[in-house]
Formats: C-alpha cells, sequence, structure tokens
C-alpha cells in the first residue's frame, strides 16, 4: 500500500469538513414569523332621546315623557322621575314649565338627552264684582211713605219730604215699577173711606211725577179701612193707617 502524503491528506480532511458543515446549514430548520397580537374593539358609546307629549299644557294636567337608549346600563331622569328602564314611558305633572333630562350611562360613557315642557300660568281671577243689592231691602229701607191728616187728601210738609227721599230712590233705579197704596183709619163708611184712599194715592202719585217719576211707572189703589197697620183704635194708631204706602209692583 501506497503511503498518502500529509499535506495532501489535510486539504482532504478540510474539504470533507466542509462539505459537512454546507449539508448540516442547508437542513437547519427556518425560523417561524410571529403574528402580531389584535386588541379587542372599545365600547360603544352609549346613545339616549327624551320626548314630551304634550311639551304645552295647563297647571294640574299631566305630560308622557318617552325615551330609548342603546348601549346603556343605567339610565335616570330628573327632576322627580328617577331611576328608569333602556326604554320606556311615563306620566309626570310638572307644577311649573321644567326641563326633564335623562342621563344615560355604560361601559363606553355617557350620553344625556333634554326636552322642556311649558305650563301655562293660570289666568287671572276675574274682578270681584260687588254684590248686586237687595233692592227688596233697599227699597224699604229707602222708599218713605206719606201721612194724612183726618179727612184729608192734601199733602203735609212731612208728607212732601218723604215723598221727595221716595223720588230719589226711584231715580236711582229706573227699572222699578210700585203700586201706590191709599189707606185711612176705621173711622166712616166703607164707600167714604175708599174713595178717599183714592185720593190720597192720587196724590201722592202726582207729587212724585212732578220729581221727574214716570206716570207709567206708577199704579194706584184703594184699601180704605179695609188694611190697617195698626189695630188700636187710639189716635196714633189711626195716624198710621191715614197713608199712601208703597209696594214694588210685581
Amino acid at each position: 500500500m501506497k503511503k498518502v502524503s500529509v499535506p495532501l491528506f489535510r486539504v482532504g480532511l478540510v474539504a470533507a469538513c466542509a462539505v459537512a458543515l454546507l449539508v448540516v446549514g442547508c437542513n437547519k430548520p427556518k425560523p417561524v414569523a410571529s403574528t402580531p397580537t389584535q386588541s379587542a374593539p372599545p365600547p360603544a358609546r352609549p346613545t339616549v332621546t327624551l320626548q314630551a307629549n304634550p311639551t304645552s299644557l295647563n297647571k294640574g294636567d299631566a305630560t308622557t315623557l318617552n325615551w330609548s337608549s342603546t348601549n346603556a346600563t343605567q339610565l335616570t331622569i330628573s327632576p322627580e322621575v328617577g331611576a328608569v328602564a333602556p326604554e320606556g314611558s311615563t306620566k309626570v305633572t310638572p307644577g311649573d314649565s321644567m326641563t326633564y333630562t335623562i342621563t344615560a350611562s355604560g361601559p363606553g360613557g355617557s350620553a344625556d338627552a333634554s326636552v322642556r315642557v311649558t305650563v301655562a300660568a293660570p289666568p287671572p281671577p276675574p274682578p270681584q264684582q260687588e254684590a248686586a243689592p237687595d233692592l227688596a231691602a233697599l227699597f224699604l229701607k229707602e222708599v218713605r211713605d206719606a201721612y194724612f191728616d183726618l179727612d184729608k187728601a192734601d199733602l203735609r210738609t212731612d208728607a212732601r219730604e218723604a215723598l221727595t227721599k221716595t223720588a230719589e230712590f226711584l231715580r236711582n233705579y229706573p227699572t222699578i215699577k210700585v203700586t201706590i197704596e191709599g189707606h185711612c183709619d176705621e173711622r166712616g163708611s166703607t164707600e167714604y173711606n175708599l174713595t178717599l184712599g183714592d185720593r190720597r194715592a192720587a196724590a201722592v202719585k202726582q207729587f212724585l211725577v212732578s220729581q221727574g217719576i214716570g206716570a207709567d211707572r206708577l199704579n194706584t189703589v184703594s184699601f180704605g179701612k179695609e188694611k190697617p197697620f195698626c189695630m188700636e183704635s187710639t189716635e196714633a194708631c189711626w195716624q198710621q193707617n191715614r197713608r199712601g204706602h208703597f209696594v214694588i209692583a210685581r
């Protein structure tokens, strides 16, 4: 066997190592590319709406609030209502004009909405009117009878003064019509006193007409001695019965 020279042997060994390294390098596994991690999307922001029907009302009336929301976990309406469901309606009766606000909150934040409800002010009370006078009571208070002397139908001074007051009342209340009754005391016959009573009523009417009272507002009638005001047979009582007396005509 031939001996191989050392230099030649070394060259062969280096070549063999190079081939081996080349084979190992080619079979080395390739690195795996890493996939980037994707972050979760942020939670959606809440939305909310609020309406009122009607938005204008009178004091004491009610209105209906309607609302709806998305992405909300908690809702409140102020004033007065408080916590509510994500969607719904409720009636409210505001005492005065006010703004209702709904606030919706959730993982994505908060949102709000408002609606204005106007309450009309009540109308002012009507001006107080003075009570209508009680004409019957005024008539009894203000209207004066005329008194006569025995067997007389002419007006005395005191009778004229009384009838002047009566005329003033009748001028102030032009819609009132009256009946003038002629009365006498118990002395004398029925026929005589009926005639005397008629003369007395006519004298009273004539004086009132002279004071500007329309004759169409004045009726006359004679009762003679048939309807006495006082039943005693004395001069003081007879004087009360000799009169021209007024009543409101019906």
